[in-house]
């Protein structure tokens, strides 16, 4: 079950107990399954395990504190971005506030505020699990609906052995796979109801049956978007050139090679769209003879290779009158700016998002990025370094936004003010 992670977002609420340290592997092995993880901590939970630690291991900064962004309700927000939380491990007062209904720190302000399945791993020592006060506790949380894992026999802090020993971290993330396969068929959120396209990856044109022309691009980017779109309630097409990714949980993919093939699928799905992100990385050119037979090394034909421009699969939705809101994306190594608002009103876009391909941290083949979004009501926002599905978020929240502002399109595609 544990492949029911993939493009998810787990929420992981660590508390003050020797078993911190297995938290971090849990972290670890969420994300190698494909999740997104966010670690909240306790004041306890620091003296054992530091947030730096969750931090580096989730690529997210790991909350401590109700106050560290008051301005965002944080306890609020972070409840509302996830598709499952995990508490371990949680200690018996854990258990004692979330029975009682407490919200006196960032952990528990954000259990009062969660929609979605929870998972507990309780450890503590056997005194403390065994107490009638604990068994109430636990009792309450399972009929409130809460799934328990463990805890498990076997050695404890200070020397000790008995129950009470954290279940290991393989068994609570096949609760949580197990958990979400049961409710991955509906989530609702912003967005449900409503028919998002989306491209990734790196297409391919064949020069013989065994070279072609491509670029650099894993596909992380679309597929992190298209996980964010499809937690956000919204029915996912996902196109997707070659990749060596895992398709996100409960998304509609169709796999292409060429720019020719993926503007076929595109243009189809986009009909019925209501928004079409277009984060693939498309050839610009393709070979103008396809030769059907492996072209030899040394031949006159592999010395020179004619090609022909490829379709602009962006420039063309953004022609038609009425389109989906469209989202397209601008890899450049200069003048990112300039650029990518030039592209952005000659291809009839709503919202660009620019990033830069020639720094080590950004851009192809690796899980981080930088952002310039550029959208057509004029509003900017720089995005600095972050993960993917970090920037997938941020993209999303600005196509709310784009489609809670007043305004209409006009016969040319673009928008057009209303009062």
């Amino acid at each position: 079950m544990v492949g029911a992670l993939a493009g998810r977002h787990v929420l992981l609420g660590v508390s003050g107990g020797v078993a911190a340290y297995k938290a971090a592997e849990l972290a670890r092995g969420a994300i190698r399954a494909g999740a997104t993880v966010q670690a909240v901590l306790t004041e306890a939970a620091g003296r054992f395990v530091g947030p730096a630690t969750f931090a580096g291991l989730t690529g997210r900064p790991a909350h401590t504190g109700l106050w560290s962004e008051p301005e965002r309700l944080l306890h609020v927000r972070l409840a509302r971005e996830a598709d499952i939380a995990v508490f371990a491990p949680a200690t018996a007062n854990l258990l004692a506030k979330f029975a009682a209904g407490l919200a006196d720190d960032l952990v528990s302000s954000v259990y009062t505020c969660l929609t979605c399945p929870v998972v507990v791993a309780p450890a503590m020592h056997t005194e403390m699990w065994q107490h009638l006060a604990t068994q109430r506790n636990v009792a309450r949380l399972v009929a409130d609906g809460m799934r328990v894992v463990g805890p498990g026999e076997g050695a404890l802090a200070g020397g000790d052995v008995g129950p009470g020993r954290m279940a290991e971290p393989v068994d609570i993330l096949a609760v949580l796979g197990a958990a979400l396969d049961r409710t991955a068929a509906a989530p609702a959120g912003p967005l449900t109801g409503l028919s998002v396209v989306v491209t990734a990856g790196g297409t391919r044109e064949p020069i013989d049956p065994v070279r072609f022309i491509g670029n650099r691009s894993s596909g992380k980017m679309g597929y992190a978007i298209a996980a964010e779109a499809r937690r956000r309630g919204a029915r996912v097409a996902l196109v997707s050139a070659p990749t060596a990714l895992e398709p996100p949980a409960d998304v509609e993919v169709t796999q292409v090679e060429t720019a020719v093939q993926m503007r076929e699928a595109v243009l189809g799905l986009a009909a019925r769209a209501d928004v079409v992100i277009k984060a693939a990385a498309v050839a610009d050119f393709r070979p103008a003879v396809y030769a059907e037979h492996k072209l030899k090394k040394d031949s006159d034909a592999l010395a020179s290779v004619a090609l022909v421009p490829n379709p602009d699969i962006l420039a063309e939705l953004g022609a038609r009158p009425g389109h989906a809101l469209l989202v397209g994306f601008a890899a450049e190594t200069d003048l990112e700016e300039e650029r990518g608002r030039e592209k952005l009103h000659r291809k009839g876009l709503d919202l660009i998002v620019i990033n830069r391909v020639d720094m080590a941290d950004a851009g192809f083949n690796v899980d981080t990025n930088r952002a310039l979004l550029l959208s057509r009501d004029d509003r900017r926002r720089e995005v600095p370094l972050t993960t993917k599905a970090e920037l997938a978020r941020v993209i999303l929240d600005e196509v709310e936004a784009l489609r809670a502002a007043p305004g209409k399109r006009s016969p040319d595609g673009l928008a057009s003010r209303t009062s």
